[in-house]
């Protein structure tokens, strides 16, 4: 039988940044981390060698909350009235090039796409609660064409990445955005201007579940998720990985066990390729939650449980390979 092998993602780069670098991101910084390609990038540069020094096997980009809207809300004193489109893609070729240079020589790098709400302000990623220009999929997946053209201008892109993670999706709609735009990336010709070579790189969707109910945000159950995230009625390209994360460690045993059926189902019913890789990131450490306006991490009392209690579940993982 062969061993299913065990990839160790790098994690929580803005949190990093505030604990070890006394980052501190505000209004302000409507990029989030994606603001040290800015303003600091020695620091960004030393904080994401951490991570590759561990080493880890693949490493992210720090372009998670990029979006036009974050560049043109960004002043600086060389850009004062905010940074415009034909700008931004001298700092996405400076995320890529800054994880080129610290990753070990095996490391893979994927380029990391956060949902809708992820550039929001204040972010409602964890919320789903988006405004009404992007509460569909038809206006979401305008929205990610516009942002990943951004990078399609990027010289050689497709050979310095090797994975697209769209990260923290907490909408059914906003899943079947994303598989539209991989499709279309993925029929475009090579040279084609609106996509480039991207559209043959593997890319993998993780979802958040925020709370105990196995839901996403929008209340879309586990397995109308696993559906839209593999489902061949959608698309003949399916994500090479899916996943969860920012979700309580807490919580991912039910939820692994929620996907594995949900792919299960999908496979008897004809509509699966192949199994996907999955992809665990949660949140926090010890039930912590995140506010999205104060920006800080504050545990709840109704969550004070000891750290061997919540560091327990992490040896759940050992139980599915």
């Amino acid at each position: 039988m062969t061993a299913t092998p065990v990839y160790f993602l790098d994690g929580g780069l803005g949190t990093s940044l505030e604990d070890e670098y006394d980052i501190r991101f505000t209004e302000a910084t409507p990029l989030w981390s994606s603001h040290l390609l800015l303003s600091d990038r020695e620091t960004l540069k030393s904080c994401q060698r951490d991570f590759a020094v561990i080493p880890v096997d693949i490493l992210l980009t720090a372009t998670y909350q990029v979006s036009v809207e974050g560049f043109r809300r960004t002043r600086t004193d060389s850009f004062p009235d905010g940074i415009l489109r034909p700008d931004i893609p001298q700092f996405l070729d400076a995320a890529v090039s800054i994880v080129e240079e610290v990753k070990q020589p095996k490391t893979k790098i994927a380029l990391s796409l956060g949902a809708y709400g992820a550039v929001m302000t204040p972010s409602q990623e964890y919320t789903g609660q988006y405004d009404d220009e992007h509460n569909s999929a038809d206006k979401l997946f305008r929205w990610h064409a516009d942002r990943i053209s951004l990078f399609t201008s990027i010289s050689q892109l497709d050979s310095r990445v090797d994975f697209l993670a769209f990260e923290t999706v907490p909408r059914l709609d906003e899943i079947l955005a994303i598989r539209r735009l991989t499709t279309l990336l993925a029929s475009q010709p090579v040279d084609a201007a609106a996509a480039g070579p991207l559209g043959r790189t593997p890319y993998w969707i993780s979802c958040v579940f925020p709370g105990t109910g196995q839901v996403l945000p929008d209340g879309s159950s586990v397995g109308q998720v696993i559906r839209a995230l593999l489902s061949l009625e959608y698309s003949n390209d399916p994500p090479w990985g899916i996943g969860i994360n920012c979700t309580k460690i807490a919580e991912l045993p039910q939820l692994v066990r929620a996907y594995e059926i949900g792919v299960r189902l999908l496979e008897e019913d004809g509509h699966l390729q192949s199994w996907p890789s999955l992809l665990l990131y949660p949140d926090g450490t010890n039930g912590e939650v995140y506010d999205t306006v104060t920006k800080t991490w504050t545990l709840p009392a109704a969550l004070a449980e000891s750290t061997e209690e919540v560091s327990d579940q992490l040896h759940f993982v050992d139980s599915w390979l």
